[in-house]
């Protein structure tokens, strides 16, 4: 009967933003807590749960779990000890009593003191579990893939889909590999080629974007004879790490040769296109004007603000130049500003408060708006996202009502790549003229469908897609598009656990 340990770490950060994360931004779970939360969830911990309930013979080992609130600024060193201890003390704890492991992780954590936060983990798993027990980890697609996690785990699994769509299923396929590996009916061997560039824009949601043939051409390796894993990762470029990068990987079963083979041809296509994988912005002044001029629904995305890949989530400048310009249409906007929520609360529902908006993290890019505005809703801020299902918590929240702006403030940033923060309170984003999305990409039902325009803003921010604009000074260089002239000669990087 097969034992497997299950741990969970998971944060994207980004180096741009002034906020230092800390030990209170993440979810803690252990044991039985994780069956709990995950159970019927569509989650990657959950899809390897329910993969291994339908084998019998497997028993599953519940280790920690500290699975982020949302994304945000580099992880403070103390916070990130914390974490490590806990984490490997469930590794330790369990060595002698299970058969493999299965490790959910991002791949975009950074800390102060350790760039490779999931590396770092990996390797001192291996220290303490040995070179024999089987690891698998699943990571998510804008994770930044290493040569310390691919030396210390037997095989990764990766995303598949942008936006995401696909959290249960790379569990599944993750629970599913470790149980081949276990079984003896396969030795995986992965081949990875780096490739220095950063991208950012439509072309990469993968259901309409020409990087969807790329990561197609390593599903059909992955489900092919001999295939094992598979996929693309085109990092965070808001990580500002040493090893940022795009990165093409294929994991076969005992054929290196082939491995190697399919990863230099799925790293060719990619940068054969990588031209066409950037996001064209509007102007912050040009896109007020055309949304104050349109007909239907509009939808201004603030990807520059944008919590689930790293920012602050206190930017105020789409509201601030909306009212510069008088603009009279309905708004809906999100804002993260916890001094604002507490004047809320002290003043209470159907009152008039008088608050600055925005710039109470970010004070570098932003500065407080003053306005009024009446205190419509008050709640604390715990709810479930419609993606797949698990609580939220963005903290006391404020639903503040300012003639045609309505402002959904919250005390902590959440993750806003779905509608789960208007819909919790009573905000529905296709009764607005113009909603303000802070994520560069949401399923097309959520806010693009039936909206007469939609505009990618210009506008400041730890992640803005204007990636010259940030200040990338530990990445590797030259990269696309930060320099000129970058050339790409694919290699392959071999990694297998009997070499």
């Amino acid at each position: 009967m097969p034992r497997i340990l299950i741990n969970e770490c998971k944060q994207e950060v980004s180096s741009f933003n002034p906020v230092v994360g800390n030990y209170a931004d993440f979810s803690i779970c252990w044991g039985d807590q994780i069956v709990a939360r995950h159970r019927n969830v569509g989650t990657e911990v959950g899809g390897a749960l329910r993969t291994f309930s339908e084998h019998p013979g497997v028993e599953v080992v519940p280790g920690y779990s500290a699975c982020a609130i949302t994304s945000g600024g580099i992880l403070g060193d103390a916070s990130f000890k914390q974490i490590a201890h806990e984490f490997l003390g469930e590794v330790r704890r369990a060595k002698d009593a299970v058969d493999g492991i299965y490790l959910c992780l991002h791949g975009a954590l950074a800390a102060d003191s350790e760039p490779d936060v999931e590396g770092y983990l990996l390797a001192e798993t291996r220290k303490i579990v040995g070179e024999k027990m089987p690891v698998v980890i699943s990571l998510d697609l804008h994770g930044i893939l290493t040569d310390q996690m691919l030396i210390h785990s037997d095989a990764a699994v990766v995303y598949h889909t942008y936006p995401h769509v696909d959290f249960f299923q790379t569990g599944e396929r993750a629970a599913r590999l470790l149980l081949r590996i276990l079984a003896g009916e396969v030795k995986p061997v992965t081949a990875r080629v780096p490739i220095p560039a950063l991208v950012r824009g439509n072309e990469l949601i993968t259901a309409t974007g020409r990087f969807g043939q790329c990561v197609r051409e390593t599903i059909e390796v992955e489900n092919g004879d001999g295939g094992v894993s598979g996929g693309m990762f085109i990092g965070n470029p808001f990580t500002d790490v040493p090893d940022l990068c795009s990165n093409a990987f294929i994991v076969t079963d005992n054929n290196p040769q082939r491995a190697e083979r399919e990863a230099i041809r799925i790293a060719n296509l990619f940068w054969a296109m990588r031209e066409h994988l950037h996001q064209p912005l509007t102007s912050l002044r040009e896109s007020v004007q055309q949304a104050a001029e349109a007909k239907g629904r509009v939808v201004l995305v603030d990807a520059a603000d944008a919590t689930s890949s790293g920012a602050s989530g206190d930017s105020n400048a789409i509201l601030r130049g909306l009212l510069e310009s008088n603009y009279r249409r309905t708004a809906l906007i999100p804002v993260v500003d916890a001094p604002a929520v507490d004047e809320a609360f002290r003043s209470g529902v159907g009152c008039t408060v008088r608050v600055a908006i925005g710039g109470s993290l970010d004070r570098r890019r932003f500065s407080p708006v003053e306005m009024e505005a009446r205190v419509h809703l008050l709640s604390d801020g715990r709810f479930r996202n419609e993606s797949h299902g698990s609580r939220w918590d963005s903290g006391r929240t404020a639903v503040l009502q300012s003639e045609n702006i309505t402002l959904v403030v919250t005390s902590k940033a959440v993750s806003l790549y779905d509608r789960s923060l208007f819909l919790a309170h009573g905000q529905d984003p296709a009764t607005f003229d113009t909603v303000v999305v802070k994520s560069p990409h949401c399923q097309p039902h959520m806010f693009e469908q039936g909206a007469d325009l939609v505009l990618n803003v210009d506008a400041p921010g730890s992640t803005s897609a204007n990636l010259k604009s940030l200040g990338h000074t530990r990445c590797l260089r030259p990269i696309f598009p930060l320099d000129e002239n970058v050339t790409f000669t694919p290699r392959a990087k071999i990694f297998r656990r009997d070499s």
